[in-house]
């Protein structure tokens, strides 16, 4: 993950980032594991989480954002939070449970990935990983074409590659085979927001990111009025002025044979 992140922003909708997290968490069957690592851990909150649920654990959280790691620190002081890339890390001692909540979208080449997070897992441990499947819903697609339609278009051409989520079977095929036991499952989290505002909001802290990072200061503003326009008319209030941002998410857990 590349992308320069801001830690405050992400936060602002902490309670809706944590609850995945909590909802994985609640079906890993370890009763007492020793090593535990966050791939992707962000400011902590996911790996706070692990470390409520097992305290005697050794639990330690990567990330290779400076901004995320302070705010690790800062706000879980008894947690380990160290430095790096999901993309090359290869650690010298399996983990009985490689947890990632929400990351794995940022690392491409899941048909590489897999095998190598497999092989992190002690045998009868676990990997748990729970993304994002949204990559063609309306708030991502409106994205591609305000960036597309802008006079940054030439700027901002690939600035988000397309999403190496893939469906539900293509983890089934790579890692069920391999596990002793392999769970899959998707729940569409439907959030109630306070408006568009809101959404763009949300979005600032992940998504739009990749776009805003190529933008100038000056033209930053313009492409999120154009965008929240677009997601007015894509998301209509209710009557009580709510709006409902669904978001898909896909879980698996594979223990390992």
């Amino acid at each position: 993950m590349s992308h320069a992140w801001d830690a405050g922003q992400y936060l602002r909708f902490a309670h809706e980032r944590t609850q995945p997290a909590l909802d994985l968490v609640a079906r890993v069957d370890l009763s007492a594991p020793r090593r535990i690592v966050d791939l992707g851990c962000g400011p902590g909150n996911s790996t706070a989480i692990l470390k409520a649920r097992w305290p005697e654990a050794e639990v330690t959280g990567l990330d290779s954002d400076a901004d995320m790691l302070a705010a690790a620190r800062r706000d879980h002081p008894g947690i380990k939070f160290s430095a790096a890339d999901i993309a090359d890390w290869r650690p010298e001692q399996p983990y009985d449970l490689v947890f990632s909540n929400a990351a794995l979208q940022w690392v491409g080449d899941h048909e590489r990935l897999l095998p190598r997070l497999r092989d992190a897992v002690a045998p009868g441990g676990f990997l748990a990983v729970q993304m994002p499947r949204n990559h063609d819903f309306q708030t991502h697609a409106l994205m591609r074409q305000v960036a597309a339609e802008g006079p940054w278009a030439e700027r901002v051409a690939g600035a988000r590659a397309p999403s190496p989520v893939q469906p539900p079977e293509f983890y089934y095929d790579r890692l069920a085979p391999h596990s002793a036991r392999f769970t899959i499952w998707e729940t569409n989290y439907i959030q109630i927001m306070d408006g568009p505002d809101a959404i763009v909001s949300w979005l600032m802290g992940t998504g739009l990111r990749p776009f805003l990072d190529r933008l100038t200061p000056g033209e930053q503003p313009i492409f999120l009025d154009r965008y929240q326009a677009l997601l007015a008319a894509a998301f209509p209030a209710r009557a009580d002025g709510k709006v409902l941002l669904p978001y898909p998410r896909l879980f698996f857990i594979a223990m390992s044979a």
